[in-house]
């Protein structure tokens, strides 16, 4: 054993291997926004797919006023020294160093995001909601984000893979009643119309199936989705916001749905925010709504089932269907998200994303997210489902010694070559760890 591999190893067992602060991407923080941030540093090892790689990671995620940086440094060295293959074979990949850049926040009259996207949602999150254009570590990709709020219009928009071809989201929107003399009217003035386009550019988003096999229909370029909305702000306070409205979307070529639902917001300077939304949808057959969410890149095209997100379309029939959400953050220390979304007549069909963040206590951490699809029994973890999960400790205040498990699913292979028949497997992570933080 050379003494590169001994002072690697000694580190390891000294510091307690490695771990997280690779961020769980959490919705509540990424909705209310936070100043400060953290400079994690971390030495140890790392477990993926039963092999051991020895892990120096920085991770470092800042907001100062507007501006919020977050990077994602891991350097994964097997047992002989070398980087984990695959890691740094791309143009894309050192692309990926930086996790995302900010200005601002959704919502904000100018806000900007560039990098890893989490939860992207357009409007009231009809065609897009909680939309994640990164499945896995492996599948990481760099997208952007740009909205204009003005007064009297404004503008959304979400690209998943600047280096590729992804998903396009689009939504305009205006207040008509800012325009006349009824611009005075209290509530009403602030009436709102949207028009939303989203396309998936990839060619694999509309895939056909036709008994034994699977094909591209040449007629079709990609997968589109287009619909409008109402909006009627009933209370718009800073500190409280209440808004009724009505969605309606179109799958290009499949079916269309509406909803009608309430969003409540409530923050109280900084103590306490709460977000809820509940929604009545009216699905027509071959009609999924919020069809870009959190699972898309998982679910757009499956090569060992041979079936496609868009084959699914065709065995739906209308129905009427729910969703609900609520997201609570307390001294932005505790956080808590949960939403579900169901057909009421069919069973084994809902989604459940959860997120977790208890506060700390005794210096204890604990976290965790989890995506299902499909639900019947739904702790069953298997490739409808993602799990991310962390529990540490921290000794002192710029120490904290944790574990992380998390299960997703790849397209690479463990020498990080892209499978060949484009089929997804199990990927484990399990990493213990020592980070360095420095919060301010």
């Amino acid at each position: 054993m050379n003494i590169y591999k001994f002072i690697l190893m000694f580190l390891t067992l000294l510091l307690l291997p490695v771990i997280l602060m690779a961020q769980l991407p959490t919705a509540a923080q990424a909705m209310m926004g936070r100043d400060g941030g953290s400079v994690p540093v971390g030495l140890g090892a790392t477990f993926i797919d039963g092999q051991t790689y020895y892990l120096v990671s920085f991770m470092p995620e800042v907001a100062f006023g507007q501006l919020g940086i977050g990077l994602d440094i891991n350097l994964r060295f097997n047992t002989e020294g070398k980087l984990r293959p695959g890691d740094y074979s791309k143009f894309e990949d050192y692309l990926r160093l930086i996790r995302y850049v900010r200005w601002a926040q959704k919502g904000d009259p100018f806000y900007i995001r560039v990098g890893q996207l989490d939860y992207s949602y357009l409007g009231h999150g009809s065609i897009i909601y909680n939309y994640r254009n990164s499945a896995s570590y492996d599948l990481r990709r760099t997208g952007i984000e740009l909205d204009f709020n003005f007064e009297k219009l404004g503008f959304e928009s979400v690209y998943s893979d600047v280096a590729g071809r992804g998903l396009l989201g689009l939504r305009g929107y205006a207040k008509p009643l800012k325009f006349t003399t009824l611009a005075k009217i209290p509530v009403v003035n602030n009436f709102e119309v949207g028009m939303t386009y989203a396309r998936d550019l990839n060619q694999y988003a509309d895939f056909s199936h036709n008994g034994t096999f699977t094909h591209i229909d040449s007629s079709r370029s990609g997968l589109s989705i287009y619909g409008f909305d109402f909006g009627l702000p009933i209370i718009s306070y800073a500190a409280f916001k209440t808004t009724l409205y009505y969605d309606f979307a179109q799958i290009a070529n499949y079916g269309h749905g509406s909803s009608i639902g309430i969003n409540v917001s409530l923050s109280g300077m900084g103590i306490l925010n709460i977000r809820g939304k509940y929604e009545y949808r009216m699905n027509g057959k071959n009609y999924i709504p919020a069809y870009f969410n959190a699972l898309y890149e998982h679910d757009r095209f499956n090569y060992v089932t041979r079936l496609s997100k868009t084959d699914t379309l065709w065995q739906i029939a209308a129905n009427h269907g729910y969703f609900g959400e609520l997201v609570i953050a307390i001294l932005n220390t505790f956080y808590i998200i949960a939403d579900y979304q169901a057909p009421a007549e069919m069973r084994n069909q809902g989604i459940l994303h959860a997120e977790l963040q208890l506060p700390q206590v005794g210096g204890i951490v604990i976290r965790g997210a989890f995506d299902k699809t499909r639900i019947g029994r739904i702790f069953i973890l298997d490739d409808n489902s993602i799990l991310s999960a962390e529990i540490g400790y921290k000794p002192v205040r710029y120490l904290l010694v944790s574990m992380l498990y998390q299960r997703t699913f790849s397209n690479r292979n463990p020498d990080g070559s892209i499978r060949p028949d484009g089929s997804f497997i199990k990927q484990d992570r399990v990493e213990p760890k020592v980070s360095f933080i420095y919060d301010f």
